[in-house]
């Protein structure tokens, strides 16, 4: 097959993107196409499935195949997709309201499944095509239209949720760091299963700043806690802090009180591990992990487990043909 070499105006399509001006979805189109120009895609053999949101709206917006779908719906429609058509790039975009709500079920059964999938979730922690309604990720006391007097619910924490659901990948990342998102898109396709990538994303009209101890000057470099597998967890402007682990516990600990084999090495492949670093932080005010959780290849694919039964009763049984099955014996008369 000829190589094609493309850019990342190669992936733009000809729609008007509509989203306010200065939404962080902006920036992740951004990279999102940049990545699929480098990666060597075929354009014809992309597709990108979104449900009903805001960032709904990105199959629009990209020159491939692409199906804005129902409400909540995205992981199921792509699990079809994906098993009929195991040659393609298979991509499912939503926000937290779209995947976490309505849509929850569905995500974490494509998860569990180990469907060939590559997730993204932007995660503004609010409904931003309703106007401003606390999602399944605002944190508790969020005041807003649905929510006057403070939200009472609980959020959910999308990367132990992933876990949970037994994803054999799961990263997060953010928007307004490019060059890590790329690096995270990378990873989620390479990697053969379903892909969970949690995209923090700021709403600038109805949850501005809701990251800003993740992106402000001042303070990103005390609060981004960046992930490397093999590597020492450690963070801050002169890597002053620290990850130990500590009764079971991932613990931020100043790195000069410990002594250097006390500081976790990260390990990708280590489930516990990756539950214990989504435990450190349930929502970005604070230090924050970024970067994969896990990553293993430790069990098949889904769509490969239905093609290879498809194929097996092919061979015993043959091709089949769903007309002569129709109209076979064991029809009746009704009435």
């Amino acid at each position: 097959m000829t190589t094609i070499e493309y850019t990342r105006g190669d992936f733009q399509s000809d729609q008007e993107v509509r989203w306010c001006p200065g939404c962080g979805d902006y920036t992740i189109l951004a990279s999102v196409q940049k990545f699929m120009a480098a990666s060597g895609i075929r354009k014809e053999n992309a597709v990108f499935v979104s449900g009903i949101g805001c960032a709904a709206r990105f199959p629009y917006y990209m020159a491939t195949y692409g199906m804005h779908s129902i409400h909540g719906r995205a992981p199921a429609v792509a699990t079809g997709l994906a098993t009929a058509r195991p040659d393609l790039s298979v991509w499912v975009v939503g926000g937290d309201g779209d995947m976490m709500s309505i849509g929850g079920n569905h995500l974490i059964h494509a998860l569990r499944r180990n469907v060939n999938l590559k997730i993204l979730m932007f995660n503004n922690q609010i409904y931003g095509l309703t106007k401003g309604q606390y999602s399944p990720t605002s944190e508790v006391g969020k005041t807003t239209k649905s929510s006057p007097m403070g939200s009472i619910d609980y959020p959910f924490n999308p990367m132990s949720l992933a876990l949970g659901a037994e994803a054999t990948f799961v990263a997060r990342t953010l928007d307004m760091d490019p060059k890590h998102t790329g690096e995270m898109l990378e990873a989620a396709y390479a990697h053969k299963g379903s892909a969970f990538v949690e995209i923090y994303q700021n709403c600038n009209v109805f949850n501005d700043k809701a990251f800003i101890a993740l992106t402000s000057k001042d303070d990103r470099d005390s609060n981004r806690i960046y992930l490397e597998h093999g590597k020492p967890i450690r963070f801050g402007q002169d890597m002053e802090k620290a990850v130990v682990m500590h009764n079971g516990e991932a613990t931020i600990v100043d790195a000069a009180a410990v002594d250097e084999t006390a500081i976790l090495i990260h390990d990708q492949t280590n489930m516990s591990m990756a539950f214990a670093l989504s435990r450190l932080s349930h929502s970005p005010t604070g230090p924050t992990p970024l970067g994969i959780f896990r990553s293993v290849d430790e069990r098949g694919t889904y769509d490969d487990g239905v093609n290879a039964q498809l194929a097996k009763a092919k061979s015993t049984k043959g091709d089949g043909n769903i007309d002569d099955l129709i109209r076979s014996l064991g029809t009746w008369t009704v009435g």
